[in-house]
């Protein structure tokens, strides 16, 4: 049986990370590009709204007693596998796996475009995993 308040908390802290993203996103990647700090700052919360929804996974895979996955973007497939969370968030959520390894470990080729998209599209998608999830929470309960 899934820990419903583990689970909860971790959504509180995507939250959060989303909320800063908002807060410290430029107007235009050019801007973005041209702010090295606020790269920076954008790059490593996503990369730990990332990390996050993989943590959850992660707990709803072993506390339901899921098969477990091979790698993130497997983790994702067996909650959707499972109803957990839809077929259209499956496929951005892994995407977005993508770029959590770019910014972990390739860090010199952060791509500001590709950082701009995920925090302006890419806030979209973290929030309808959140979604989901609190709505799986609630059926569990």
């Amino acid at each position: 049986m899934v820990k419903i308040d583990l689970v909860t908390a971790k959504l509180v802290q995507l939250a959060d990370r989303i909320s800063r993203i908002e807060l410290h996103r430029p107007s235009s990647a050019e801007a973005l590009a041209a702010d090295r700090d606020a790269l920076d700052l954008l790059s490593f919360n996503l990369l730990l709204s990332v990390q996050v929804c993989a943590d959850i996974a992660s707990h709803i895979i072993s506390d339901e007693g899921l098969l477990p996955a091979g790698n993130l973007a497997q983790s994702f497939a067996r909650l959707q596998e499972h109803g957990v969370i839809g077929q259209a968030t499956l496929g951005p959520i892994q995407r977005a796996v993508g770029l959590r390894d770019v910014v972990a470990y390739g860090y010199e080729r952060v791509d500001p475009n590709m950082v701009f998209k995920a925090a302006t599209e890419g806030v979209l998608d973290l929030r309808a995993f959140s979604s989901e999830i609190a709505q799986w929470l609630v059926k569990q309960a």
